[in-house]
């Protein structure tokens, strides 16, 4: 059971659409019930609210747009936002019914509804935008909406594909432009890379001289990712570094909101089928997950934990700090606790003094074998990544997508942030993220290993729950 991050009991947390208004944060969801599977096979939703001022606390207001009758075009109500200006706050949202797929009929079709305290929504009973010609009516959906100034209209962002045959990666955001919110024109293709099925959760905003772009990949590496650009015509470009994701293959379909002066991401943690094996696939809706999103020199993004999260597990507590250690031909462990609980929050400051290998944090050891679960942060691979250890010729933990680039040096200094709550753990160092599930936990203890490298740990602590 989770005792930090959210998640209603008896439901998994779906794509979040979140609004920031008079110092809360309003955060609309889907809520699935899994009854009796995920996404397209539960019951249909509507979108639940809660409403937030730290991300620890949250006031539940239940369903606050509800879905329509089964053979309502908005028999599930899917992702959109939220609009507000001059006290009237709007919802655009996707009306999915799934029984039109492969009907001739759109399956998904923009809706609308308004609002004057974003607690009590009134659905106008018109649809937004309808599919356009040669874009895929089953595939048409997530609308954001950005007022543009400099060109006094709107501007709205929409993910579907384009219909072209046979072809599959023709996944592509298009965008239309409005004088009133009520009559839209469509402008075409705003970003066709070519490189997905379709790109989902389209978001766009502008931060001290750089656009934004974010979206989420829908592929085997479901991940959300950004592109930047000096305009907002384009073009979109890869950040410096070539690194474009906010996380690795477990935080899926996240959506920034601003508060006038800190960003913030809010995605969610997927579980596994049935939650019990690290080997079974990744399913659809799990727990919510904020990071704080920074903005480098250069123009790219960065994460890193939410000081109200990380004041939610307790006081940090200082452990004794190893001496400099490692080891040029082998792996050297250095212990930092024998135990900790399901819910903790691991701090330590590290010196590279010499990188040829990797440098790895172990949780939840058998101090008896060493089996463990691992964040790895390997030098000839330039990457962070989670696994089991040790390793065996059969895989025991389906770690595909669970890494991100990330690039070691000597006498580079690292700041790590290890958050868990329950299966979840989120490793942040350096201004990168990566989460994950762990559902086999043989032990309890912690540590740190250096394998072909030598470090110096200059601080290590712990709070928990």
């Amino acid at each position: 059971m989770k005792k930090v991050l959210y998640q209603p009991e008896g439901i998994w947390f779906g794509d979040c659409m979140p609004y920031y208004h008079n110092g809360r944060f309003y955060l609309f969801h889907q809520r699935d019930t899994r009854n009796p599977g995920p996404l397209v096979e539960s019951e249909p939703f509507g979108w639940a609210l809660a409403v937030t001022e730290d991300f620890v606390t949250y006031v539940d207001h239940g369903e606050a747009l509800a879905r329509g009758d089964n053979d309502a075009q908005d028999q599930f109500i899917y992702a959109g936002s939220i609009f507000g200006e001059e006290g009237r706050f709007t919802a655009m949202y996707t009306g999915f019914n799934r029984d039109y797929v492969g009907t001739g009929k759109a399956a998904q079709v923009l809706m609308r509804a308004e609002s004057d305290d974003l607690l009590h929504w009134r659905k106008t009973g018109r649809r937004l935008v309808e599919p356009q010609p040669g874009y895929d009516p089953d595939e048409w959906r997530d609308p954001w909406v950005i007022r543009d100034e400099e060109n006094h209209r709107y501007v709205m962002l929409i993910g579907t594909r384009k219909l072209e045959g046979g072809k599959i990666a023709t996944g592509c955001i298009v965008w239309f432009t409005s004088t009133d919110m009520e009559h839209w024109t469509f402008e075409g293709d705003f970003w066709a890379p070519g490189l997905f099925y379709v790109q989902e959760m389209p978001e766009i905003f502008f931060w001290n001289g750089w656009w934004y772009l974010v979206y989420t990949e829908y592929s085997d590496a479901s991940k959300t990712r950004y592109r930047m650009s000096r305009s907002l015509n384009g073009p979109w470009l890869l950040p410096p570094g070539g690194d474009d994701a906010f996380d690795g293959r477990a935080y899926y379909a996240a959506r920034s909101c601003c508060d006038g002066n800190r960003r913030f991401l809010f995605g969610w943690v997927p579980t596994r089928r049935d939650e019990c094996d690290d080997r079974s696939d990744w399913v659809w809706g799990g727990t919510l997950l904020v990071h704080e999103v920074l903005q480098a020199a250069d123009g790219h993004l960065e994460v890193i934990p939410v000081e109200s999260i990380v004041g939610a597990f307790g006081a940090q507590k200082d452990l004794p700090c190893p001496p400099a250690a490692g080891r040029v031909d082998g792996d050297f462990g250095i212990p930092l606790t024998p135990g900790t609980t399901d819910h903790f929050c691991l701090k330590m400051r590290i010196k590279l003094e010499k990188v040829s290998g990797s440098l790895s944090l172990r949780l939840f050891e058998d101090s008896t074998t060493g089996d463990a679960y691992e964040f790895r942060l390997d030098a000839p691979a330039g990457q962070i990544s989670f696994d089991k250890v040790p390793a065996f010729p059969w895989y025991r933990y389906d770690n595909r997508g669970i890494s991100r680039p990330f690039r070691l040096s000597e006498g580079m200094n690292l700041d790590m942030t290890l958050l868990v709550d329950d299966t979840i753990a989120t490793l942040y160092v350096n201004g990168t993220a990566l989460s994950t599930r762990m559902y086999d936990k043989r032990g309890r203890a912690a540590s740190l290993h250096c394998a072909d490298c030598a470090v110096t740990v200059e601080s290590v602590s712990i709070s928990e729950l």
